[in-house]
Parts: C-alpha cells; structure tokens; sequence
C-alpha cells in the first residue's frame, strides 16, 4: 500500500502508479467501496484503490476527536484539485471532465470543552452504529477473513426504551420478561394485571420463535402452519396492527417496534408514516435479533461493536483486497473523469499527479458529482433528499449504573407529542477503545427531513440523558456523582450535533456508493454494495466462502 505525499505540492510528490490500466478503480475508502474492492478482487479482476485523505473509511472512518469539527465543516462543494499535466497516453482518444465534490454535513454545532488528552477520544462518523451477531456484516468478515483484523466487545448493557419520563429495560428473554417490574402501563394495575401483562409479552415471544422456526429452511411445506407459522394475510399486516392482535399494551408494543425491531417512524401515524413496517418485515429483524443472542460465547446480547470504532471495518476489506491484490494509494486526490468521445462512456480517471488511469470500471464514493454524459457537469442532485440529525457527546459517568455499553431508544412521541421519528443514542467506555477510563462516548441519530426538526430531537434527548456543565467543570473534570446514580444524570462535558445527508447507492458506467444511512446496522448498506456488484458482474459470485486468505492460526475474535 503506497502512500502519498500530503498536501497538493509539487507533481513530484505523487508516485507513479505502474501499471496504468486496470479493470476497476475505486476513489474513497468508506466501506461501501471496501467491500467492492475486496468482492472485485476476489473475482480476480485488477484494482485500483485510491483514497484523497491519509486514513481509511472516508465517510465511515473513526477519527480523532479534535478532527471532527474541521472534517465536518471543511467545503467539499469545490472541484478537486486539479493538475497541469496530462499523460502521454493517447489523449484524443478521450478527453478529461473535471470532478466536483459535494458537502455532506450541515448545521454543525459544538458545545463545551474538550477534556485532555483529546487525541484519545476517536469518533464514529456513522454513529450510533452497531452489529447484530448473526447479520451480515459479520458473515462477511467471517468469509473475508476480516475478522482477523477486528476485535469486538459486546453490549452488555443491554437496551433501554424511554416511556412516561423513565428509562425501561428492554427483555430479551422469558427471565427478563418476569424479572422486570417496570413493563406495566400507566394506569396503576394489581398484582394479578401485571402479570397478565407479562404473560401476554411471553405468549407473544413464544410465537415469534414458532414462526422462525416453522420459516426455517429445514420446515417442510404444509408444516409451517400447524407448526406456529404466522399466516401470509397476518404477514402482510402493519406490524402495529397485528401487535394490536396480541392484545400487547402500548408500552410493549413500542419496545417490540422501535427497541427490537428498530423502526424509525412513528407507526401509530399509518397515513402519514414514511415506512410503515409490515408483520412480515418485524418478523425479520426480531429472528435477527433472537439468533444474534447467544451466537457467539463470548459476546452478551444481540450486539457487538468493533473495538477502536467502525472505522476498523473498511479497513479490514481493504487489507482483503491488498491481499488479493489491489493496489492501494492514499493522499491520492482524483481531479478528472476520462471520457471516450467515440463511445460516451467514462474509461478512466486522470489523479492530482497528472497521471491518466484507464479502466473498465470506474467506483466513486458519496462525496463526488457524477457529471452527465448528456448535461451540464454540476448534474442534479436529485437523489439527496433524505437526512439524519446526528449527535457525539463526552459525558462523565454512565447511564445505566454498572454499564460500559449501552443502547437507549426513544420512541416517536416519547420526548414531545410532534416527535416523529425515534432517537437512538448508543454509550461507549473505555473498554471499546474509543476515550479514556472514566469518560464515555454517547452517539444520537435521528432521521429527518429538516436540519431544524432532526436536531431539535437530539438536543430533547440529550436534556433527558444529560445534565449541564457548571462552571467549576469548565475544563472537562469529572464531578463526584451520587451513589444514587438514577437521581444523578451523567454530566454532558462536550457535544457535536450536525446534519447528514443520505444518498444512495447507483449503478452505470460510473458507479456512486451509498453514504451511511439513518439505521443502526449496515444491512440496507450491504443490500446496495451487493446490488452494485451484481450489476456490474452478474456472472460473479459475491465474495465467495473460499476467497478469505488462510491464517496459521484460523482462531479469530468472532469465534462461534
């Protein structure tokens, strides 16, 4: 893997890249195109992987904390930089279309004083961000052999709902279930109507996983419904209808939508809900979420997290591909699109060094502006339509009590009657390597269609979890907390809070990688990085089982 001289200097700075055609270039390292890198160069084809900035993961990296303000708000609505040169190459056989870059973040907001030493606070760009045990993502670094290379902790905090102005655990079990006293409505009820309660929460738990496994591949046809399978008229249900069905009270129903199976819009409002989920699409995350617990030995509940932060995962399939081949240049801005004139087609890129590469396939991440063959080059951004309001915060001692990691949802609703969309907020400590002993890292998110509406909802949230900084904390110290930690907030230190906008993946000649998305996982993101892949190779396979690299010893941390 070259690197790079930084800063746009002399030509000379640049190393040549040898040799000058290849049949895929990528520019970005953010996952989406990692994963594309390493699915190309396991199907054999030559790979090019530059990236303009001197760390991995672009838009999915986990950098410094005294980085991000700089990185959120730098201007990256100008053209790249271009260069004086051509190559030798024969250029009237294509000419070179300058490449624009567009800005992602908005709105950015900091608050408070970063503690020292800052450098040991590294920051998510796509937090609040967590793995399912059993989801895609890992199988991915289990068949890449990236799980090598990455080390993951468990959330042993478990999850948490916030209802009727208190913090709930969410039960992941039949123990859980009639161990927790706070899962009762809010009317007051006697002995015998909690417990009703709990036994409805049970008898619902006890059919998801006869459906599961009456939809398991091993289930013969015609077995599925006397087995316990759900009926496909009940399938296709609102998923909030069929909760209805269950008798489940509204507390319980907004555990299983917005705690387990993570929906993100208010699903009361059927009419105006931007993705009602169905049965059938609840049904699918909640076996995700029941085969996540208990995959791995040493990893409690349904989630892990990458040790040092997302960041580690692009990484992990760049490594992939450079052992597959791939060639990798960092510091390496691309300034031009190639163009054959005869064909309309683009063939290559022309970098900041003045060198012209060619190839059959050209990959570009979220951040640069894709000009039309047929229009003008500043094309329509028409596909930036969606946003999510995101907040990093430092605060001094955890939300849950005895708890390193830590995942809170707040329901639509629960913070103020207009909230629309949940809140996410996810605690990381030190045992995640991402800030020192006796600090913790908070990420929030929300989806929105206004800056103003997003971010309203996480500082909402943020009142609720936090409580403000004195004077005499003015340089990041830790207060003494109560013992009585539940009528203690944790102290907010320091915080960000901006606007992100969300594009999708597209495919043609030129294909443009999807940025991170508003959920709490990388499923919809893989979807896309599959779907890109297929439509440019349908004749390959998706990084098959056999393609990881063999290790002398095969014991990874993800280990089942």
């Amino acid at each position: 893997m070259a690197d790079a001289s930084a800063g746009g200097g002399s030509l000379d700075d640049y190393p040549t890249i040898d040799p000058t055609s290849f049949d895929v270039v990528l520019c970005g390292t953010g996952l989406p195109e990692s994963i594309l890198a390493a699915a190309c160069a396991a199907a054999g084809k030559t790979v090019l992987h530059v990236d303009p900035d001197a760390f991995y993961g672009s838009f999915y990296s986990s950098i410094p904390l005294p980085s991000v303000p700089s990185f959120l708000s730098a201007d990256s609505s100008t053209p790249c930089p271009s260069s004086t040169t051509a190559s030798s190459s024969a250029t009237a056989a294509y000419t070179a279309v300058d490449l624009k870059r567009r800005s992602l973040y908005s709105e950015v907001e900091t608050s408070g004083t970063v503690p020292e030493p800052s450098r040991r606070f590294t920051v998510d760009l796509v937090g609040p961000r967590l793995l399912y045990c059993a989801d895609e993502a890992v199988d991915l670094l289990l068949r890449s052999g990236g799980s090598h290379h990455v080390e993951f902790k468990s959330v042993e905090g478990g999850s948490l709902i916030y209802w009727d102005g208190a913090l709930c655990p969410v039960p992941d079990s039949r123990q859980a279930i009639f161990m927790d006293s706070t899962h009762r409505s809010k009317e007051k009820l006697n002995l015998r109507d909690n417990l009703k309660e709990k036994t409805l929460l049970f008898r619902f738990f006890k059919l998801v996983q006869s459906h599961i496994a009456a939809s398991s591949p091993g289930d013969k046809d015609g077995e599925g419904e006397a087995s316990g399978k759900i009926s496909e008229e009940d399938l296709d249900l609102p998923f909030i209808e069929f909760l209805k069905k269950q008798q489940l009270q509204p507390k319980i129903r907004a555990v299983v939508l917005y705690a387990i199976a993570m929906a993100d819009y208010d699903q009361d409002a059927a009419d105006s809900c931007e993705k009602l989920l169905t049965t059938r699409d609840g049904m699918k995350t909640l076996a995700l979420y029941s085969s996540s617990i208990g995959r791995f030995a040493n990893a409690q509940g349904a989630f892990i997290y990458p040790m040092y932060g997302h960041g580690e995962l692009p990484q992990a399939f760049c490594r992939f591909a450079a052992v597959k081949g791939a060639l990798y240049v960092l510091r390496m801005p691309v300034t031009a699109l190639l163009v054959d004139q005869e064909k309309k087609r683009y063939i290559g890129t022309r970098l900041a060094s003045g060198q012209d590469i060619l190839c059959q396939q050209l990959i570009l991440g979220p951040s640069y502006k894709i000009p039309s063959l047929d229009m003008p080059s500043d094309a329509s951004d028409s596909n930036l339509t969606r946003k999510v309001a995101r907040g990093v915060c430092i605060i001094s001692s955890s939300i849950k009590e005895a708890s390193s990691n830590v995942l809170v949802v707040f329901p639509p609703k629960s913070l103020q009657e207009q909230q629309a969309t949940a809140v996410r907020a996810l605690q990381l400590s030190s045992n995640v390597a991402v800030c020192p002993p006796g600090m913790f890292m908070v990420y929030l998110s929300t989806p929105c269609t206004d800056a103003f509406t997003g971010k309203q909802y996480i500082n909402k949230a943020m009142e609720v979890l936090f409580s403000t900084q004195t004077s005499d904390d003015s340089e990041g110290h830790l207060e003494t907390t109560s013992k009585n930690i539940e009528d203690t907030k944790p102290v907010l230190i320091w915080s960000c809070v901006y606007v992100q906008e969300i594009t999708q993946g597209t495919s043609g000649t030129v294909l443009s990688c999807p940025m991170p998305d508003e959920n709490l996982d990388y499923r919809d993101i893989l979807e896309s990085t599959k779907q890109l892949f297929t439509d440019t190779y349908p004749d390959e396979e998706f990084l098959p089982r056999n393609a990881a690299p063999k290790y002398a010893d095969d014991e990874s941390d993800l280990a089942e």
